[in-house]
């Protein structure tokens, strides 16, 4: 397939960027396939910036209640009697957005479930029954096999993309595994959406993308910067973007459910005390994947502004009579996590509750972009690290939060959890 770039009216890539954006007036309605919120515009975007937060988020927002918002217009006229695939849909995060989509878009025509596990998909299934959920589909499928995700995307419209490997350690041990699915997989995804009707692709990435030490966050680079830049050799009018985040809060694999079930054993390992991540929860990162899905014009990276902690306050809050030996870090795992680098700064611009991180070679009018987002350019220099963060979580707002969104009986202790009998708080 020759692949050329866009071009706009005036014949230009210029043109095409410029056109992507749109001088949409208020009384204006751009067509669906503008990739913008259908009644506002992507001046919207301003406008609606602090319903990222406002389910999980407001005033105390790692604290407070979830409440209803209301539904977003031009994302429910996207979303609404179109198509979804998510691949690695069975996962945490992919569960959640299918809940999310369809609590709020129960118009949505078909809502496609793309994974390589069939008792996770069955599982699912016992979830989302399709007598009740009739829009859903489970696609059996790997993202290294281009001509199946070809005939996965047959008349769908927008995807999301969450299939990866994740584990660290893994990583280090099985490197051309985690570029097979991770990489490979990203091209994979790009050339089969460019060969079908997509319209729109947010994909998933991670805090360890960010200046990478280990292989996992290498091949999450390599995905990111495949995403950015499809947008300027496709010659179709299909929006890729990104979003970036830290550790999902009770996410499988990661140190909170470890934690949990470990200390009934009375014993926390410690990999380093002044170790510190980012935290943030699964409704959050839904959030923000919405988000993107409809104000993306392609190619931005998105970053939450997010709390962090601190690994012994988090061990002090699960287990405060246990011991916490140090036992070191394990390959490829670094002290603290970024999210934005120094060298992003030149690219990078704050929305107030999150990051934008623009492509580094763009035509766009920067200043106009500006004007209509409300975003402002972040000083030469700045990043965006767990160990630098405005906001750390105390130890009793760990607490509040796993009963929150984790287990609402939690309560501290080693000998709570043995007398439980409980795996996970």
């Amino acid at each position: 397939m020759l692949e050329e770039p866009h071009e706009g009216e005036d014949g230009s890539y210029r043109g095409h960027l410029e056109a992507r954006l749109g001088d949409h007036q208020e009384d204006e309605q751009p067509e669906l396939a503008a990739f913008i919120p259908v009644e506002q515009g992507i001046g919207f975007l301003e406008e609606r910036s602090h319903l990222l937060c406002a389910k999980c988020y407001p005033n105390q927002p790692w604290l407070a209640a979830s409440p209803d918002i209301l539904v977003n217009e031009g994302l429910a006229a996207m979303l609404n009697e179109s198509s979804l695939l998510i691949t690695g849909g069975t996962g945490s995060f992919g569960r959640a957005l299918v809940r999310e989509v369809l609590d709020r878009f129960p118009r949505i025509k078909r809502l496609v479930i793309f994974s390589r596990d069939e008792l996770k998909q069955y599982d699912m299934a016992q979830e989302f029954p399709p007598d009740r959920y009739p829009a859903i589909r489970f696609f059996l499928g790997d993202v290294r096999d281009e001509k199946r995700l070809v005939r996965a995307l047959e008349r769908i419209d927008y995807v999301v993309h969450a299939a990866a490997l994740k584990q660290v350690p893994a990583a280090e041990y099985n490197p051309i595994e985690f570029i097979q699915t991770n990489v490979m997989g990203a091209q994979n995804l790009i050339s089969a959406c460019l060969e079908t009707q997509v319209r729109g692709v947010v994909a998933l990435s991670t805090d360890k993308a960010a200046a990478p030490i280990n292989l996992y966050g290498a091949t999450k680079l390599c995905s990111d910067k495949l995403f950015v830049a499809a947008n300027n050799i496709t010659a179709r009018d299909v929006r890729f973007s990104v979003v970036r985040y830290g550790n999902v809060m009770g996410s499988r694999g990661s140190v909170i459910p470890f934690f949990l079930k470990k200390r009934s054993e009375g014993v926390l390992p410690i990999t380093v005390p002044d170790m510190t991540r980012f935290n943030i929860t699964l409704d959050h990162g839904v959030e923000l994947v919405l988000h993107a899905l409809e104000h993306a014009s392609g190619g931005e990276l998105y970053v939450p502004r997010i709390p962090s902690y601190r690994i012994m306050d988090l061990a002090e809050a699960i287990g405060p009579d246990c011991e916490h030996p140090v036992v070191g870090v394990r390959p490829g795992e670094k002290i603290h996590e970024e999210m934005i680098t120094a060298a992003d700064s030149l690219t990078t611009w704050d929305h107030g509750d999150f990051f934008t991180v623009l492509p580094v070679a763009t035509d766009w009018d920067i200043k106009a972009w500006e004007e209509k987002t409300g975003a402002k350019r972040v000083p030469d220099g700045f990043h965006y690290s767990s160990g630098e963060n405005d906001e750390f979580l105390s130890v009793e707002e760990i607490r509040s939060l796993i009963r929150k969104h984790i287990d609402p009986d939690f309560i501290p202790g080693a000998s709570v959890a043995a007398v439980r009998g409980h795996d996970g708080g």
